[in-house]
């Protein structure tokens, strides 16, 4: 779904329960959800650059492109193939790949897994390294 610049704030203000992080374009990463609870952010002068937000179950990224916001919900994602990469200020951050199982003309039209997306699945416990 697309959005402007006040409906965005107001869709990420919104979320309740989410752990996660919004980039803004005017500052460094400041406003970073490392346990899950209730998303407040203030715009002051910029804009959300980008978001990736999670709440258990499911994964939202926010991504600024040109004069709108690009929102990708996904739903009930499943852990069991991730993998942690080490973020900003050395938090573990988890990411989610979905893998959907597709003909492939190659394989004689059998169904193989194909990697579809890769998604934020919030902060590994322990969150520094």
């Amino acid at each position: 779904m697309k959005k402007n610049k006040q409906a965005i704030i107001a869709y990420i203000n919104s979320l309740k329960g989410y752990e996660g992080y919004v980039q803004f374009s005017d500052r460094p990463i400041e406003d970073i959800w490392t346990q899950r609870g209730d998303v407040n952010i203030d715009a002051k002068d910029g804009f959300v650059y980008e978001a990736h937000l999670y709440n258990g179950s499911d994964s939202i990224s926010i991504k600024q492109v040109n004069d709108v916001w690009l929102v990708d919900e996904t739903k009930d994602i499943p852990l069991t193939d991730t993998e942690i990469f080490v973020g900003i200020n050395n938090l573990k951050v988890k990411m989610a790949q979905i893998w959907e199982a597709k003909e492939d003309p190659l394989c004689e039209g059998m169904k193989v897994k194909k990697l579809t997306k890769v998604v934020f699945a919030g902060f590994e416990k322990g969150e520094r390294q």
